[in-house]
């Protein structure tokens, strides 16, 4: 039995790998993301099997029962979680991977501490790594989804907080240093490290703002597959193993090509306000005037044009608009227009944000390019509608060395013939940067919830 365990569990890594190499790509996503998904009930299933579970009576029912909550919940709230709040969806239930990850070894641990051999060595250093880890990501996750549900401020930094931060990051390391080294630990020395370290996740992510969250969700995912492959190698599983190490080497690829795209490093993300990774912080003034333009206007413009280039924004995942997105666009194609969808790297508040919701209205994916793909044709193109999004579209990106997002790669929306703005109002984005294209000679704004205004751009089509 144990080497039939042993052939499912590898089985499973071996799917899991190829639907992550499935999920490469829009096409093949969603395929890969169901292989991935009977690979792990079949790995759960197998386990039951173990002489480790099976005949173990009211631990197997406790086992079962959780599973079954567990698994209800999750069905009920994914059925029910709008695009919009699938970023926080996505922080919480990574946090739980966390979690899960560190109550293993506090159950571990806690033995430990009661006289039982927990392997000694090697094990009981993963075990208190993977209760670090797991319970940072954990309690940081926790955090992270309450500032995307509107729960808790965007930021919050106590005085000297990064001093607290190192004095609590000490602390915590000397109580897990004792559990890992010692022979022999008291209960209550476990209850402090796992208290320290569930207050570090939270202490780490308190300061950090809205623009940064999706770097932030991707770097805890990261951690909480690497909690996971150190508790599996604490508990000897296989399957456990190599999906963490799976989660956690995508998650900390995933993590430093969005730090790229921002042009920030990760530590400075994690311990610096929105900014400071270069330039002064002061922004140079703006020549012109925001200039608008009436919905009629627009839809002559983009109906008579040979290219239109799209940019997509949270401000439209707000409003729910890619539907009628997508019917503006079929209309623009009848007439012979050619639409392109430009996606920035950290557009909206997860990767691949706006991917999911073009695709989710219908739109082709061989019209969706990335920043890299598209740029060079913004200077040959007749329109770029940008829709909700802000930073990523800055030009001072480009050409103000004083600001705190110099450097960042941006769409070249204002290289194109004509920018139009479809925006809620005149406020900043996320990192609170004032848009110097808003401003621009060749851009005119569209004010109003971004649903309604593409609405209008229909019907104005519709009656040339």
């Amino acid at each position: 039995m144990s080497s039939f365990i042993e052939i499912v569990y590898f089985a499973a890594a071996v799917i899991f790998i190829v639907g992550l190499k499935k999920m490469s790509s829009p096409v093949t996503a969603r395929e890969g993301i169901v292989w991935a998904g009977y690979a792990m009930v079949a790995a759960t299933a197998v386990t039951f099997l173990s002489p480790a579970v099976y005949g173990h009576g009211f631990n197997l029912l406790l086992i079962v029962i959780a599973i079954g909550i567990g698994s209800y919940v999750a069905y009920r709230s994914a059925k029910r979680v709008e695009m919009t709040d699938m970023p926080q969806m996505i922080a919480i239930y990574n946090g739980m991977g966390g979690g899960a990850a560190a109550a293993i070894a506090a159950v571990e641990l806690v033995r430990f501490a009661d006289g039982h051999d927990i392997g000694g060595g090697t094990v009981q250093v993963l075990a208190v790594l993977g209760a670090l880890i797991g319970a940072v990501s954990f309690s940081g996750s926790a955090v992270a989804y309450a500032k995307l549900q509107g729960l808790m401020n965007k930021t919050l930094r106590l005085p000297s907080h990064q001093a607290l931060n190192i004095a609590l990051f000490v602390v915590t390391v000397l109580f897990g240093s004792i559990l890992a080294l010692s022979g022999e630990v008291s209960g209550f020395t476990v209850f402090l490290f796992f208290l320290c370290a569930l207050v570090l996740g939270i202490m780490v992510t308190l300061p950090i703002g809205g623009a940064d969250m999706p770097v932030v969700i991707s770097l805890f995912n990261a951690l909480t597959g690497l909690a996971v492959a150190f508790e599996g190698y604490l508990l000897g599983n296989a399957a456990m193993i190599i999906a963490g190490t799976v989660v956690g080497s995508s998650g900390t690829l995933l993590t430093q090509l969005m730090a790229k795209a921002m042009n920030r490093p990760i530590s400075n993300i994690l311990f610096s306000s929105f900014g400071s990774a270069g330039g002064t912080g002061e922004e140079e003034d703006i020549a012109g005037t925001m200039k608008e333009i009436e919905a009629s206007d627009a839809a002559v413009t983009m109906a008579y044009a040979e290219k239109v280039i799209i940019i997509p924004g949270y401000g439209m995942a707000v409003a729910q608009a890619q539907h009628k997105l997508a019917e503006l666009v079929q209309l623009l194609e009848d007439r012979g227009v050619t639409v392109k969808f430009a996606i920035h790297p950290v557009a909206g508040r997860m990767p691949g944000h706006m991917n999911v919701l073009l695709a989710e209205a219908g739109i082709d994916y061989d019209k969706i390019y990335d920043l890299d793909e598209i740029n060079p044709e913004f200077p040959t193109a007749d329109v770029a509608l940008v829709i909700g999004a802000n930073d990523v579209v800055n030009p001072v990106a480009r050409t103000n060395p004083d600001s705190p997002i110099y450097g960042m790669p941006i769409l070249d929306a204002d290289k194109a013939k004509n920018c139009i703005v479809i925006k809620r109002g005149k406020g900043s984005g996320f990192s609170g940067i004032e848009n110097h294209l808003f401003y621009a000679d060749n851009t005119r704004m569209l004010y109003g919830d971004a649903q309604k205004a593409i609405g209008e751009l229909i019907a104005g089509v519709k009656q040339l």
